[in-house]
């Protein structure tokens, strides 16, 4: 199992003054780019539930819910935050709503364009440039198609929420696996066990992934079975966090303590222009 490795940066520009003066800010939506850490249905709008079988889902939304994990992402408890609904995946096109931000991260996306399959390597064509594209794209299209009125209007964002919003960056780990398997390194053993999985020191066997199931005397049955209690667990599957993981990460997030300079969340709209 390889050593996780997150890179999280929030875009912002923020006033020169006291930290303590500043006001909750309201950002009206949410937009991000990222990997599986923040997927929130993309690979799942793509291949069905095979990208994110039972029981992932479970804690939270009770059912398999696009997420790599056992309840909510980093960006869910980030939504949650600043008062917006869950994010929309970009590529999902079943029961979605962009009124308040998009969602353009996808399971398996780098920075840089991996010259391999998703099928060869697990690494998503949808890298960083062609999230950056989509939202382009979506930026200008999305006002094109809300002008036409009646329900689009319910489905879009209105055009000054693109300047106000707050922008999520949530990538980078697979960018390090991948060079790490380039260079055929073993990787790092991580020293946390594993809540949903089947196998190994760590619970954890690339071969019998989370919600893996076999024929067991002509019934089908799942092998890699969640713990019985994932709130104990900082990994779920041997690569994705878990919900009380995530929701640990937000919270050093939300109050300022790890950004530079430390501006809570709710007040990082007071930028420079």
């Amino acid at each position: 199992m390889e050593l996780i490795c997150k890179l999280l940066v929030y875009v912002t520009l923020l006033f020169p003054i006291s930290i303590l003066s500043l006001q909750e800010c309201n950002f009206p939506a949410v937009f991000n780019v990222g990997d599986s850490g923040s997927d929130t249905g993309a690979l799942l709008s793509m291949f069905g539930e095979p990208a994110a079988p039972p029981p992932n889902g479970e804690t939270f939304f009770h059912s398999s819910a696009g997420r790599v994990c056992d309840g909510r992402l980093l960006i869910d408890f980030i939504a949650e935050g600043v008062g917006v609904p869950y994010l929309s995946a970009f590529l999902d096109s079943m029961g979605t709503n962009f009124t308040h931000g998009a969602n353009f991260a996808t399971v398996g996306s780098t920075i840089r364009r991996q010259n391999t399959t998703i099928f060869q390597s697990g690494y998503s064509p949808i890298s960083l440039d062609i999230q950056y594209a989509q939202f382009s794209n979506f930026l200008k299209r999305s006002q094109i198609i809300r002008r036409k009125g009646g329900v689009f209007k319910n489905l879009f964002p209105e055009e000054f929420k693109f300047s106000s919003a707050l922008y999520t960056f949530d990538i980078g780990h697979n960018d390090l696996t991948a060079g790490y398997q380039l260079n055929m390194s073993p990787g790092f053993v991580d020293p946390f066990l594993v809540c949903c999985g089947h196998g190994g020191k760590y619970n954890f066997n690339i071969a019998m992934r989370c919600g893996w199931t076999k024929m067991v005397n002509g019934t089908k049955t799942m092998i890699a079975k969640s713990c019985e209690d994932p709130s104990s667990r900082i990994m779920w599957d041997g690569l994705h966090f878990t919900e009380v993981a995530n929701r640990w990460i937000y919270n050093q997030i939300a109050d300022g303590a790890y950004s530079d300079p430390p501006i809570p969340l709710k007040t990082a709209c007071h930028r420079m222009i």
